[in-house]
């Protein structure tokens, strides 16, 4: 296999090395990989369970591009 990385991910590599935490680039990768996946099913069950209550709930009167607005702001607030 081969992955390309760009210069700032490959910064972040050589710290990681640096800092004596991983003995190889390739424990970095299977490191954030294994974040990443641990990650991405909790968001898979955020959005599950938002679902679940959207179905469940009373019928808002909101319209959909109102609720867009709100969650980009909200996601702004955040970062």
């Amino acid at each position: 296999m081969n992955v390309s990385f760009t210069e700032k991910q490959e910064q972040y590599i050589a710290a990681q090395l640096k800092s004596g935490d991983f003995q190889n680039a390739s424990e970095v990768v299977r490191d954030a990989l294994r974040l990443h996946e641990v990650y991405r099913h909790r968001v898979i069950e955020e959005l599950r369970a938002e679902i679940a209550k959207g179905w469940g709930g009373k019928t808002s009167s909101r319209k959909v591009k109102d609720i867009i607005q709100d969650k980009l702001k909200s996601t702004k607030r955040s970062d």
